[in-house]
């Protein structure tokens, strides 16, 4: 059974030690989360970064629409495949690397919309000699980090190339290492979210893949085996 294969072991081990980590180490507004967005809290509980054009405007808009192109183009070349004939071979890779980049966005964006955490800006309450953190603010709707799952999402990348393409693969994986957690400490600057709110978005984005890759798996199989034999091979099948 292929859930036996080190892979599968190795990351299910990641995935369990991961979550315990995030669980007793990073809580929800903890000592970490506090000591990290304390640079960017003003005296009286403001964000003074809030509204900064570098981090509202290019990051939270322009970074995230960047991103949002290279889906984009990955359904297109998806669509494409049922009519243009040179990208059937790789319609499998195409269409699993939307859907499931969308499926890792769309349950984090559900799970934020439902959550009762609110954001750091709304949680902090202004008195005569500072700020006092409201942990009871439930306004906002702020776990886990939606704007980071962008980023996060292009994990799906790394499953889809890891077997026959592992340049391409581990590329997916530091693009999406890399811009998840700059994605979201820019909003950790703006008081959009603590630091627990993005390590969960990337831990859930890694957990949905896992599950997703686990379940078609075989077909990943079948599908590297197709894309590695030359064409005219297959010609000659046909």
């Amino acid at each position: 059974m292929h859930l036996k294969t080190p892979f599968f072991i190795q990351m299910s081990f990641l995935l369990l030690l991961s979550f315990f980590i995030l669980l007793w180490v990073f809580p929800v507004g903890g000592s970490i989360d506090l000591y990290l967005i304390q640079p960017w809290v003003g005296t009286f509980g403001d964000f003074a970064l809030k509204g900064d054009w570098y981090l509202a405007k290019l990051n939270h808009s322009y970074v995230k629409q960047i991103i949002t192109v290279v889906y984009v183009t990955f359904f297109i070349l998806w669509a494409l495949s049922f009519k243009v004939e040179k990208f059937k071979a790789k319609r499998w890779q195409y269409g699993y690397m939307f859907w499931v980049s969308m499926l890792c966005t769309c349950i984090v964006g559900f799970m934020k919309a439902h959550s009762a955490h609110a954001c750091p800006w709304a949680m902090t309450h202004e008195t005569a000699t500072g700020f006092v953190w409201d942990f009871s603010a439930t306004a906002g709707h702020c776990f886990p980090g939606g704007h980071a799952s962008t980023g996060f999402a292009l994990i799906t990348g790394y499953f889809v190339y890891r077997l026959d393409q592992k340049g391409r693969a581990w590329f997916y994986l530091f693009a999406s290492v890399i811009l998840g957690f700059a994605m979201g400490w820019a909003q950790m600057m703006r008081g959009a979210h603590f630091l627990s709110h993005n390590l969960w978005t990337g831990w859930i984005c890694l957990a949905i893949n896992f599950v997703v890759y686990a379940i078609t798996y075989k077909r990943h199989l079948a599908n590297s085996t197709t894309i590695s034999i030359p064409q005219s091979k297959l010609d000659v099948v046909k």
